[in-house]
């Protein structure tokens, strides 16, 4: 591990009951990076940064965030997360701003009032995503790469230092896209770290940096970090963009 990597992974293992999920994956993170997760579905990319988030406990092995050991992390509010594409205005009747708002909460705490930092926060990120002018409308008026949009937003308002997405463009609009790769653009910009789970790049692909293709558990190809010791690369994998069907509507998360 280097001072300047915001993530590690290191002998990686997941499994749920017998059934192995991530087989001794490592995988390393700098500071600035933009890198982009790959694979088919059911790989264990979306399992991989679940993991690296906590969301996931491991079987065996070692992460560590900004050079902290993840069960000793306590500074959340640097890591800005995008789940799979969810639907923000299910039973949520709030305005897109409220629901951008929130994403202050980690930073401010929730027992102190929004000060004029806060709603600048909120501001930037909606002007980042393109919807400042539909600030006050209701999440479920928008369109479903629109609420997209708002939870991205979201998650940029807290200010992060990483910003991890789970399939952030999947199933939604050209329109959307091409926003989301815009703020993407700037966050990046302005020293921000990307880690991005994809089945396909669009217009994000400029911005990527490395691409790492997770297959059967297992990392299949780096494009930076040579894989770990036995895990070689896949003939045919190097720009692998293969095709999964989009995320399920759901429940708004926070």
């Amino acid at each position: 591990m280097t001072l300047s990597n915001v993530v590690d992974v290191t002998h990686g293992v997941v499994a749920y009951g017998d059934r192995p999920v991530l087989r001794d994956v490592s995988l390393c993170v700098a500071a600035g990076e933009v890198v982009a997760i790959l694979g088919a579905n059911g790989s264990g990319k979306s399992t991989l940064i679940r993991a690296i988030l906590g969301l996931i406990p491991l079987r065996s092995g070692e992460i560590s965030l900004f050079g902290t050991p993840q069960r000793r992390f306590r500074q959340w509010h640097r890591i800005g997360y995008v789940p799979q594409r969810v639907g923000a205005g299910s039973g949520v009747p709030a305005t897109v701003r409220e629901v951008v708002a929130s994403g202050r909460l980690a930073r401010r705490g929730v027992l102190r009032l929004p000060g004029a930092a806060d709603r600048a926060a909120v501001s930037a990120a909606l002007d980042a995503v393109g919807l400042a002018d539909r600030a006050n409308d209701p999440v479920s008026t928008l369109s479903g790469g629109q609420q997209q949009r708002t939870l991205i937003a979201r998650a940029l308002a807290g200010g992060p230092e990483l910003l991890v997405l789970d399939e952030p463009t999947a199933g939604v609009d050209a329109a959307s896209q091409e926003a989301f790769a815009e703020a993407l653009r700037g966050f990046v910009a302005a020293g921000g770290t990307a880690l991005l789970v994809a089945h396909e790049l669009g217009p994000l692909q400029p911005l990527v940096g490395r691409a790492v293709v997770v297959h059967d558990g297992q990392i299949a190809h780096d494009g930076a970090c040579p894989p770990p010791a036995g895990h070689h690369a896949l003939p045919g994998h190097d720009h692998v963009h293969p095709h999964e069907h989009p995320a399920p509507h759901g429940v708004f998360q926070s």
